[in-house]
């Protein structure tokens, strides 16, 4: 298994010294911070796989920074910790697209559970994603070579802008590098449909989109 990374961002830090060392035991390597910048410095230098972050700390809030870390990557799964209950921060964190949130003081057992649940369910669809695609890449190209409407680029172009979301809620850089090759030969392939029918579509009857004269 690769070397899981996680960042742990706490304001008393220290004091959780005995669980980063359970996680350490357990072939995690975890970084730490105990501020939101100092978090979202090490956020923007470093992939990692997944981040504790505590709610309620000076300066910037665990709301604000989990905002700005899912603005930067929103693939990565945030795990909020608490000491409040208060139903508006939980609202605001799910809105927020938390993976999990856990009520202070947690035990170790509770952040393994978690972390199992989190990066398991991300690793299974990463997989089934780019399985996917696999199957669909060949589909895609075949149907390429028999486009021969305006309407018809109009689904293929749906179908491309649906994987391109995909493939980048799971950041797999090898199927984007694949995806962007397949854009490329879609676009030369419109620009010959275009050259073949653009001089037709002036025709008054004719079957034709929208045309920007």
């Amino acid at each position: 298994m690769n070397e899981i990374k996680i960042l742990w961002v706490d304001d008393e830090i220290d004091m959780l010294k005995p669980h980063i060392l359970f996680l350490e035991k357990k072939n995690y390597k975890v970084t730490t911070a105990n501020n939101g910048q100092d978090a979202l410095d090490l956020f923007d230098g470093e992939n990692f796989d997944i981040v504790f972050l505590d709610e309620n700390m000076p300066g910037l809030s665990g709301l604000e920074v989990l905002g700005m870390m899912k603005e930067r990557k929103s693939s990565v799964p945030v795990i909020m910790i608490t000491k409040s209950e208060e139903e508006y921060i939980m609202e605001d964190a799910i809105g927020s697209k938390i993976a999990d949130y856990l009520i202070k003081p947690v035990n170790p057992n509770q952040i393994l559970l978690s972390l199992k649940k989190n990066l398991d369910h991300s690793r299974l669809v990463s997989s089934k994603t780019t399985l996917d695609y696999q199957k669909e890449f060949r589909k895609i190209s075949m149907d390429m070579g028999m486009v021969n409407s305006w309407e018809d680029w109009i689904d293929m172009y749906k179908r491309l802008v649906y994987w391109e979301m995909e493939l980048e809620t799971i950041e797999d850089h090898a199927m984007v590098e694949i995806l962007e090759s397949q854009k490329v030969e879609a676009n030369s392939q419109f620009g010959k449909f275009i050259e073949k029918n653009y001089e037709d579509w002036y025709e008054p009857k004719a079957d034709k989109p929208v045309l920007s004269h």
